[in-house]
């Protein structure tokens, strides 16, 4: 039985001293040219300090043409590594491994945020986004690359790649949205393609010492559940992926789809062969009870992402209490601000139906 303290050891011999990862948040809390702002950085250290076995950034954009929010953490250019390198050299005091999240948004970028048109797998008339020629998408590919390359000399310990959520990877994914005719349109294994790509060159830029992750979602956004399973089988199957984050939204619940509703969205993930790849999931994991229960399922470590709003420490506070339950919600403005939130984050958090008290 998996304890909640236990150790991970990664190929690269770097170990995660417990089994908790923060999750990849959205914050809006960054400057707009990406670099770094200190909410941002006392946000995440304070997570590192509260205990979290990987302090993940939010989605950082590796083209700026992929800025997804506003405020959002960039690691498109070199000047972001200053700032980067302070976070990370934070992070790793708490004895918390730094991973980046390597993103672009495609064609739920913002027209008014990136003053040009969006870009997606192929044109979308919802958003008015345009094709990417596959010069464009082999650019792409190294863009991701460079942005992990970049993460190494900022002192991240690893990068997640994040293929889930609707964004571009999770675009070239979809059969819906992804109509492409050259070799990353088509098949699951031709629309997939970009994702393999990406891993290859991350491994070969990075080296074995660099833990490499990939985030994917089996519902939503046109993608079927079926085919991200075969995609999770094949990565494994590479032996380069070091960890699959799948973000399941609420990881209790059965599935969307009809022809997979014999078992919980979660068993369909965890009946997987995963050999030597750890895996972790996201969504509605909120108590000491909801951590040991999917640990028990077969989970190596969870990823939180609510509960780590609410607690700073909150891997502290179930380590320590196996009845432990967050703050009930909403909070005040004053509480958000003395786990670590700024004033533009908590405004950002006023989205979240009944979280912040008016």
């Amino acid at each position: 039985m998996k304890l909640i303290n236990d150790k991970i050891t990664f190929a690269s011999g770097l170990q995660m001293k417990n089994r908790f990862m923060l999750a990849p948040l959205t914050n809006t809390q960054s400057h707009e040219d990406g670099v770094l702002s200190d909410d941002e950085f006392h946000w995440l250290t304070k997570r590192a300090e509260g205990g979290f076995g990987i302090t993940m950034s939010c989605a950082s954009h590796v083209q700026e043409v992929g800025k997804g929010f506003p405020g959002q953490l960039g690691i498109f250019d070199d000047k972001h590594i200053e700032g980067l390198t302070k976070l990370t050299t934070e992070i790793k005091k708490h004895n918390s491994i730094a991973i980046a999240q390597l993103h672009h948004a495609g064609m739920r970028s913002p027209v008014d945020l990136i003053d040009t048109q969006p870009v997606c797998p192929s044109e979308d008339e919802n958003t008015g986004a345009r094709a990417l020629s596959t010069k464009e998408v082999v650019q792409l590919i190294d863009d991701f690359v460079a942005a992990s390359v970049r993460a190494k000399k900022s002192g991240y310990q690893g990068i997640e790649i994040h293929g889930a959520h609707g964004y571009i990877l999770s675009q070239f994914l979809s059969s819906e949205i992804n109509r492409r005719e050259d070799e990353y349109g088509g098949s699951n294994e031709k629309r997939s393609k970009i994702i393999f790509d990406i891993v290859d060159g991350v491994r070969k830029k990075c080296g074995e010492d660099f833990i490499l992750g990939v985030r994917l979602s089996p519902e939503g956004f046109g993608l079927k559940l079926g085919e991200i399973k075969e995609i999770c089988e094949s990565l494994i199957a590479t032996s380069k992926v070091d960890f699959l984050d799948i973000s399941l939204w609420d990881s209790f619940k059965e599935p969307n789809e009809e022809e997979h509703k014999n078992k919980s969205l979660l068993k369909h993930f965890t009946d997987l062969n995963f050999e030597s790849t750890y895996l972790t999931v996201a969504g509605n994991i909120k108590t000491a009870k909801d951590v040991s229960k999917i640990l028990e399922s077969g989970v190596d470590f969870v990823t939180v992402g609510r509960s780590g709003i609410l607690h700073h420490d909150f891997p502290k506070k179930v380590i320590n209490n196996p009845e432990f339950k967050p703050i009930q919600t909403p909070v005040s403005k004053q509480y958000l601000a003395e786990q670590g939130l700024s004033n533009t984050f908590i405004k950002y958090m006023q989205r979240w139906q009944d979280f912040v008290e008016e």
